[in-house]
């Protein structure tokens, strides 16, 4: 897929990738470069969107295996 840059810097996004992420009019996207040049687009979610929320002990843990895989 692809979108086309308009003469005021802006694009659509595809139809595909808004459905794929849920995004509606109004949601805000938050874009992180990568060191291979790459730029990663994800919508950025408000709390109270998240379906569930984990034990913290659930956070803890995986705050500890992310720190120790670097």
């Amino acid at each position: 897929m692809e979108a086309t840059l308009n003469s005021q810097n802006k694009a659509t996004i595809p139809r595909q990738v808004r459905e794929y992420l849920n995004l509606k009019a109004g949601d805000r996207l938050k874009f992180f470069f990568q060191r291979d040049g790459t730029v990663v687009i994800l919508p950025k979610t408000p709390i109270s969107k998240l379906k569930r929320s984990l034990p913290i002990e659930d956070i803890e843990a995986g705050t500890e295996a992310g720190a120790a895989g670097r």
